[in-house]
């Protein structure tokens, strides 16, 4: 054993490989992708480790390693766990056979994310066992308990960290590799009547689920992380009963009070046993939880079950909020108000010193980004025109903000195609433009750029190919050449995909040479059907400028035109309050605004050298495309 100072995602990886996981897929979404990253770089060859397209192909990855006896463990957030619903809906009344872990990472807040929602619901609609952890060691030490009860009972268990629990730190006891179990599998061994789900398998195996779990609430009361704290509190008739990153702010704003405390470490099942012995005795209950009143919902059946006079507050009394994360500060402020607070500090804000206003700082695209460019040329093309432009979810997604204002829906990965399908049926006479990343292209677009094509809807599909998944931490996809463990491999051709489902018209374009980005979606938005356009340029932190663009004081007109219409964060004004001038630091040379700017004020920018020319490569990519009649016969379209 030896100690490090661990991210909670860092320690819930290592605690999979301690636990001899076998086979890692998932796919990236904060806050729950630093898993997947750590186990890449800190498993051996032991262990297949790969990003998935998205988070059912990732579940049904882990469920045929599962399958075969491995232990395998998918990772994603909580709004990737819909996408991934259907396979973890089936595998319950399926089970496993090695230990397989669903890491889901909730997100209250939302801090990152398009929805509150609580896994733990999730976890009692699917039937599949819940661990919660509280801390960045706890999760090292539940993740391998998980891997162990999973493979015992021969079902999925989903794992539902938060963020406060995946992006907190603290250093923790690991083993070393050598300590590291090492889990040998039988393989899969063929049974049609187990693999293979019926109508009649269902109805069987799902009374053998609610049997199992019935048995499981038991068995669960004696789980260890399921606890009551103090064993004896003589004389108490308060209660409090918590979960998660809540438990220790729980912990810390009672101080010294008497009160008994109940840790939840396993929502569903819930321990039964535990929390009726946990409630005799008392008067009132509180329940300090993230986000449902899971809980409280369960405390309150239970009184109801055994005719316990015990009042059960929390969510659904409006002593704890019903939306948005829990902070030390909400917990202590409920506790006082319950009676129990000590920690005042906490509650009362005057009683301590108060830290500066942080600077405000709204999302917005980064200086350089070529998603700007992107935007504004289609912006600039469709001036006057009825439009609308239907966004999706990553870094694009700020293209919403003002002065771009390019974002008038944004539902979920790949619904913007969808939704611009939608209106199109309508009102035929909108120009529908649908925006969509790399990442999210193969995650989600395809399907529905097939419907699209196949239900014969006329918009204009707009791919930001930018070479990454930016938002989550440059993450690699299929259209990348390269895996998450390094190895390079044949690159999937977005434009070969699209001529593939049977589109005729695809064009890729440098969106950073902005006259012919202008010029190309002008002609495009003309073509019927769907028809697409792929603004290539690399994210900017892929290249680096080697010239930055600077305004020149004598030329410029004060016109403001760079500033209010690119929203570019290197653009400021200079000392007099009227000129453009450049913040340096930021610039990346990309020179957007050197080409709209109407007295050619601006110049100098330009990108590395050694980078290849995103024009060059657009012509490359079109070189490699096979030959339709029309270019056979001279023309450029694709």
């Amino acid at each position: 054993m030896h100690k490090e100072f661990l991210m909670g995602n860092e320690a819930i990886a290592l605690g999979a490989l301690a636990a001899g996981v076998n086979l890692v897929a998932g796919y990236p979404g904060t806050p729950s992708t630093e898993v997947l990253e750590t186990i890449a770089k800190r498993s051996t060859d032991k262990t297949y480790v790969e990003w998935s397209i998205n988070e059912k192909s990732g579940m049904e990855v882990a469920a045929g390693a599962a399958y075969a006896g491995a232990r395998a463990l998918v990772t994603m957030k909580q709004v990737g766990l819909n996408v991934a619903s259907d396979p973890l809906m089936s595998l319950e009344y399926i089970g496993v056979k090695g230990g397989m872990v669903v890491l889901v990472a909730d997100d209250p807040g939302p801090i990152s994310s398009q929805t509150e929602q609580d896994t733990r619901t999730f976890g009692m609609f699917s039937k599949v066992p819940v661990f919660d952890p509280i801390s960045v060691r706890d999760a090292y030490e539940m993740i391998q308990e998980a891997f162990d009860f999973s493979e015992k009972y021969g079902t999925p268990v989903i794992f539902r960290a938060t963020t406060r629990v995946d992006h907190g730190y603290e250093a923790v006891e690991v083993k070393d590799e050598e300590e590291y179990l090492v889990h040998t599998f039988e393989g899969f061994v063929k049974d049609s009547s187990r693999w293979v789900i019926f109508p009649k398998l269902s109805v069987k195996n799902h009374g053998l689920i609610e049997k199992r779990n019935r048995e499981l609430a038991e068995t669960l009361s004696d789980y260890p992380k399921n606890q009551i704290l103090p064993e004896n509190a003589p004389g108490c008739k308060k209660g409090i009963v918590s979960q998660g990153a809540n438990f220790p702010y729980v912990l810390d704003a009672l101080g010294e009070k008497n009160a008994r405390v109940m840790r939840v470490a396993t929502p569903f099942p819930f321990p039964e046993r535990l929390a009726v012995s946990f409630l005799e005795g008392l008067e009132e209950v509180l329940c300090v939880e993230e986000l449902d009143p899971v809980i409280e919902r369960a405390l309150t059946f239970l009184c109801g079950k055994y005719g316990l006079k015990v009042k059960i507050r929390g969510k659904l009394t409006g002593d704890i909020p019903s939306a948005g994360e829990n902070s030390p500060e909400i917990v202590s402020g409920a506790l006082q108000s319950f009676g129990l607070g000590d920690n005042v500090a906490h509650a009362d804000p005057e009683n301590r010193e108060q830290a500066p206003d942080l600077p405000v700082r709204p999302p917005v695209l980064c200086a350089g980004c070529p998603h700007r460019a992107s935007f504004y040329a289609v912006k600039t093309a469709m001036k006057g025109l009825k439009t609308i432009y239907c966004g999706d979810i990553g870094c694009y997604t700020l293209g919403n903000a003002q002065p771009l204002d390019m974002c008038d829906t944004c539902l979920c990965m790949g619904a913007g195609i969808g939704i611009a399908q939608g209106v199109y049926h309508m009102e035929p006479d909108t120009k529908c433009f649908a925006f969509v990343g790399d990442s999210t292209f193969f995650a989600s677009g395809i399907t529905e750029v097939i419907n699209a094509f196949y239900n014969q809807a006329d918009l204009t599909l707009v791919v930001l190919d930018n070479s990454t998944t930016a938002m989550t931490g440059h993450q690699p996809h299929p259209g990348t050449g390269r895996t998450v463990k390094g190895q390079v491999v044949e690159k999937v051709s977005i434009e070969r995909v699209l001529r593939a489902i049977g589109l005729q018209t695809v064009e890729t374009v440098d969106p950073l040479d902005f006259g012919t980005a202008v010029e190309t979606v002008k002609r495009m938005q003309h073509e019927p059907g769907v028809k697409a356009i792929i603004f290539k340029s690399p994210c900017i932190a892929i290249t680096k400028p080697v010239a930055k663009s600077k305004v020149d004081p004598e030329k410029c007109i004060a016109c403001g035109k760079c500033i209010r219409e690119l929203g570019c964060p290197a653009l400021i004004l200079g000392e007099d309050g009227k000129r453009a001038k450049i913040d340096v630091s930021l610039c990346t040379g990309c020179t957007l605004c050197e080409q709209i700017c109407p007295v050619h004020a601006i110049s100098g920018g330009g990108k590395k050298e050694e980078a290849p020319r995103h024009d060059q490569r657009a012509k490359e990519s079109k070189a490699e495309e096979p030959k339709t009649e029309e270019q056979k016969a001279g023309g450029e379209r694709i």
